[in-house]
């Protein structure tokens, strides 16, 4: 299945989702039948199934919709990517920004793919450092590139709300291959999206 940024929702899962997430409220102690929250399970239902569905997407298939063969041999880079996702270890939210790098090999692919990338990844449970080299090794793997760089940028709620509580604390991953593997490369990158 190609990418596809849709609202469309399977009727069974919806409903199964969406009895579970009443179960959960009612045993928080709040009634379900309230004003305020009588369409909440059902609405919670539906952006669960949102923001998870990248399981459904196929970032190859992204990627390779929007291959052309081209001679630019230089590095391209998009960043500052809005990265939204979930912790799979609480189901809560983390969100930060993403840079991407490549060198063409024969090969550039459409600007938006990468970002789109991003999403199909990010749009699972995930962890951070996973969510990375998923990224990176589909790049690499698809494009065949002369390398390629990400840097992953976040806050996560699962230690702003709870836990350690800590508000300012952001998390940065990385992962290169490549071209991107020699320093001179890597720094120089590092240099471009301003870190």
């Amino acid at each position: 299945m190609a990418y596809n940024n849709f609202e469309e929702y399977s009727t069974k899962t919806t409903q199964d989702v969406t009895n579970k997430y009443k179960s959960i409220i009612e045993e928080l102690g709040e009634d379900t039948q309230r004003e305020g929250l009588q369409k909440t399970p059902e609405r919670a239902a539906k952006a669960m199934q949102f923001l998870t569905q990248g399981y459904d997407q196929d970032p190859v298939k992204i990627l390779k919709g929007a291959m052309f063969k081209e001679s630019y041999n230089e590095m391209v880079i998009v960043k500052d990517i809005e990265l939204y996702s979930l912790c799979e270890h609480h189901i809560l939210p983390f969100f930060g920004k993403v840079h991407i790098a490549y060198i063409p090999n024969g090969h550039i692919v459409g600007l938006s793919k990468l970002p789109r990338i991003v999403d199909v990844f990010a749009r699972r449970l995930q962890v951070q450092e996973r969510l990375t080299k998923q990224i990176l090794d589909c790049i690499n793997d698809t494009l065949k590139p002369q390398g390629v760089a990400v840097v992953i940028e976040a806050s996560h709620m699962c230690m702003m709300m709870r836990g350690v509580q800590k508000q300012n604390s952001i998390t940065t991953t990385s992962g290169f291959r490549g071209q991107f593997e020699k320093i001179e490369t890597r720094n120089e990158f590092l240099k471009l999206i301003g870190k």
